[in-house]
């Protein structure tokens, strides 16, 4: 059975009743360059037009600065779909995007070490 919260999104032996492409009108492209790291957060402006519930999601989500992996995930849609509603977003004006804090230089040592680090505490 599906919890409150999923609404009729999802059902718990069929799974998700609405296909992931669906969301995203069949688009398989954002219009904003993002990967799945870059920060998404809400500017607090209010989007003009219809947006779908997965929109309002996104928006909830980002009241702090999250990344796209986190946003898929809490979703629980494909990175590319997510990042179709995100890019509608940014283009409406309601959220924004930034790389990476370490996307100039990806391969810092502190960053590295962090990441050794909480696969060490994993395993």
């Amino acid at each position: 059975m599906a919890a409150p919260q999923d609404g009729p999104w999802l059902d718990g032996a069929a799974g998700r009743l609405v296909r992931p492409y669906t969301v995203s009108n069949g688009r398989t492209r954002p219009t904003t360059a993002m990967d799945l790291l870059s920060l998404v957060m809400a500017t607090g402006s209010t989007p003009v037009g219809y947006l779908g519930p997965e929109h309002s999601e996104v928006l909830d989500l980002c009241v702090r600065p999250t990344s796209v992996a986190e946003i898929a995930g809490n979703l629980r849609l494909p990175a590319a779909v997510t990042k179709v509603l995100l890019s509608d977003l940014v283009d409406c004006g309601a959220v924004t995007t930034k790389p990476p804090m370490f996307h100039e230089n990806p391969t810092d040592r502190s960053l590295l070490e962090a990441v050794l680090d909480g696969l060490r505490r994993q395993l």
